[in-house]
């Protein structure tokens, strides 16, 4: 069980970002974020979100029920997008 909030950090983390640097989300910050979902296999249960910092774009990913958060740079950098899921 986690929370879109706990996988968001990390996240951001790992792009050396904070939540300091989120321009913009949708939905906006609320309960959403808190909600304890199953991210293992079975169905979608996170809920739908954009994520915006400054120079990444956050967003829910799910391959097979399995739920975590990809993410694309928000401007061009010659850096190809590898594949999302499975």
């Amino acid at each position: 069980m986690t929370t879109w909030r706990a996988l968001i950090e990390t996240a951001l983390s790992n792009n050396k970002e904070n939540w300091d640097d989120i321009e913009s989300m949708s939905p906006k910050k609320g309960k959403w974020l808190d909600y304890l979902f199953d991210d293992d296999f079975g169905s979608i249960e996170g809920v739908p979100f954009t994520l915006w910092t400054k120079t990444k774009v956050y967003f829910p990913v799910c391959y097979d029920g399995s739920e975590w958060i990809g993410w694309v740079s928000r401007n061009p950098d010659n850096n190809p997008t590898h594949h999302f899921g499975g």
